[in-house]
């Protein structure tokens, strides 16, 4: 599974994508989707930064421009990586009720 994180971004944008490197002044990213919330509480994706060169995914943003990162909701996650991961779904586990 990928390491997917939501960035909260100086501008104000809030953007899920897969952390790909970091180091003590930048982070590495890549598939990135700005959260878009609707009016009813619900939320929307679109792409991040989507006029850059699609040969080079990956986007360097520094640290001090990043307000925080935190973990995704499971369920966006997993959506996340149907689209951008390996492709494989991990099935919903099953409970034996007796």
């Amino acid at each position: 599974m990928i390491d997917v994180k939501l960035f909260r971004i100086a501008t104000g944008e809030e953007v899920v994508a897969e952390l790909v490197s970091q180091d003590d002044n930048f982070v590495t990213v890549k598939n990135g989707l700005v959260v878009l919330p609707s009016p009813d509480g619900r939320v929307g994706f679109a792409p991040w930064a989507s006029v850059i060169d699609k040969t080079i995914p990956e986007l360097i943003i520094a640290k001090n421009h990043i307000v925080y990162v935190a973990e995704v909701d499971p369920q966006i996650k997993k959506k996340y990586n149907e689209v951008y991961g390996s492709k494989l779904v991990t099935p919903e586990e099953k409970k034996l009720i007796i």
